[in-house]
């Protein structure tokens, strides 16, 4: 149904060389100077106003009907992971010729903050899966690894990131999970906690330590498969993203091939700390279609109830509730667009990415709480599912770096360039 809008992008641009796999919505990358030098930071291509439109079909008829139910097993549907990979969701930077869209950096937080206005808990996994899984393996995985894995992450298998451990979250690199070399393989023993995509996830990229003594410079990021012996031991219950899921990783003697380190042994913690960089624009985009989702579901039902003679939105103290609400939202778009733009454009942008990260999750848990206040009794029901987004804000604060970690990062950008 929504394959047509996709696969009628491509069509805008011809392609320079054939595609192995065509499920694309833009033929090339971004490209700046098809636009007016100066622009809006809400200029955007025509592939990525079409991508958007088809995101939002895609959400509100295909995962909308199935969120209170997700949310309530707490289990993510399996047909919403196949029709994001169906869409061609799912591999959105990937090259054509693995059988990706072959688009750009913002199409991905576009995509993002189309499905969170509608469910979070899909946002976050497609998010993942694009922002960080395919990323790595774009960005630093061999050829043979890129080719082997990069044409399944975009068509059917799910990706999963895990670093983080019981006593290394904020501080990342104090991970225990060991590596050791043993002939051709590496056996690995360890495991890992928080970590999203898990339980329905195929293919896992782990970061272990292969000799402690260089502490992070010892970390070494590595390429699994769920049949190599990856134990999901526990599957946790979440205050919210309910649907999301989040286990804990256990491995035993688990043998990797030595072909399946990725990106070199000891490189582990440039990866990371890379690759969160950019996550947290994910997140940030998550975060900011959350708190639309929540104002647009919640303004509307002001306007209908009314109250001693008129709708509760028309009295001033509602009005200036909401106003304050959309430019609240409003900066948090700007913030996140922002970020996604300069690192489109090569520029350094790991102090705006901290910034977005952090704003859109106050915004995020400040709007989606008035929201539930603006529908009163009914807002609190489970009825509405508004008081959901509300849940789902919350992890915003703590997940990729808590808002502590954004505020150390940004005060120090402050400190270099005022001292």
């Amino acid at each position: 149904m929504f394959r047509g809008v996709i696969q009628a992008a491509r069509t805008l641009r011809p392609r320079t060389k054939p595609s192995l796999r065509c499920r694309t919505f833009a033929s090339t990358s971004l490209v700046r100077s098809d636009a007016p030098t100066v622009t809006s930071l809400d200029t955007f291509t025509e592939e990525e106003v079409m991508l958007r439109d088809a995101v939002q079909k895609f959400a509100t008829e295909v995962v909308g009907p199935k969120v209170r139910d997700m949310d309530e097993n707490e289990m993510m549907d399996p047909s919403v992971i196949s029709g994001l990979f169906e869409q061609g969701l799912m591999g959105i930077e990937t090259s054509a010729d693995h059988g990706g869209a072959e688009s750009s950096f913002t199409s991905a937080i576009i995509a993002i903050e189309e499905l969170a206005k509608v469910d979070p808990s899909v946002s976050v996994l497609c998010d993942v899966h694009n922002t960080l899984v395919n990323t790595v393996f774009r960005k630093y995985g061999s050829k043979e690894q890129q080719d082997k894995f990069l044409p399944l992450l975009a068509e059917s298998k799910l990706g999963s990131f895990c670093l983080s451990e019981p006593a290394s979250g904020s501080d990342a690199f104090a991970l225990q999970t060991r590596a050791t070399k043993d002939g051709d393989n590496w056996i690995i023993n360890g495991s890992k906690m928080w970590i999203t995509n898990s339980y329905e996830a195929e293919v896992f990229l782990i970061f272990a330590n292969v000799d402690p003594s260089k502490g992070y410079k010892g970390i070494t990021c590595f390429i699994a498969t769920k049949d190599m012996g990856i134990q999901i031991a526990k599957k946790e219950q979440k205050l919210g993203i309910r649907a999301s899921s989040t286990c804990t990783l256990n491995f035993d003697d688990m043998k990797i091939p030595a072909e399946n380190v990725l990106g070199g042994e000891g490189k582990g913690y440039k990866i990371a700390i890379e690759i969160l960089n950019e996550g947290r624009i994910g997140i940030a985009a998550q975060m900011l279609g959350l708190a639309q989702g929540a104002f647009n579901k919640a303004v509307p039902y002001t306007y209908e109830r009314k109250q001693f003679g008129q709708p509760v939105g028309t009295f001033q103290g509602m009005q200036f509730q909401i106003a304050q609400a959309a430019i609240e939202i409003e900066t948090a778009r700007l913030l996140t667009y922002n970020a996604a733009r300069r690192k489109e454009e090569g520029r350094s942008f790991t102090k705006e990415a901290a910034m977005a990260k952090y704003w859109a999750s106050v915004v995020a848990q400040r709007v989606s709480g008035q929201a539930i206040e603006w529908a009163g009794g009914v807002g609190f029901t489970r009825e509405t599912g508004i008081e959901k987004y509300w849940r789902d804000s919350k992890i915003g604060a703590i997940y990729e770096g808590t808002s502590n970690i954004q505020l150390q990062t940004i005060a120090k950008f402050v400190q270099k360039e005022h001292s």
